[in-house]
């Protein structure tokens, strides 16, 4: 059974950091190129971070020089290390293929807010 399970968020003041992880199961996680994304109130889920099994990784204009991805093929998990948050960062964060392809995990908040 496919699952992906995100873990780390929290709350954290404005210029602070957080590290999120995904860890997924029940695929052969090596061969997808695995992103993050994220959904703030009233807007729709964006695409924020991918990366290759190669490690070419590509991210959105808004965290470009702020968040890096990586990912630990031997332990099937995908992270998000996330530096200089700003509120308008504030979402819940999810794992997926960079197509969409698998079932949604339940995701992880991360609220910036003094």
């Amino acid at each position: 059974q496919v699952q992906l399970v995100e873990s780390g968020g929290g709350l954290v003041q404005p210029g602070g950091s957080l590290r999120l992880s995904c860890a997924a199961s029940g695929i052969i996680f090596r061969l997808y190129i695995m992103g993050w994304y994220r959904q703030a109130p009233g807007k729709q889920r964006e695409l924020v971070a991918t990366i290759t099994s190669g490690r070419n990784t590509n991210y959105a204009d808004s965290v470009k020089g702020r968040f890096t991805i990586s990912r630990d093929n031997a332990k099937n998990t995908v992270y998000l290390q996330m530096n200089s948050l700003k509120p308008e960062d504030t979402a819940v964060y999810y794992c997926n293929t960079n197509v969409q392809e698998l079932v949604w995990g339940q995701g992880t908040q991360v609220t910036v807010s003094s």
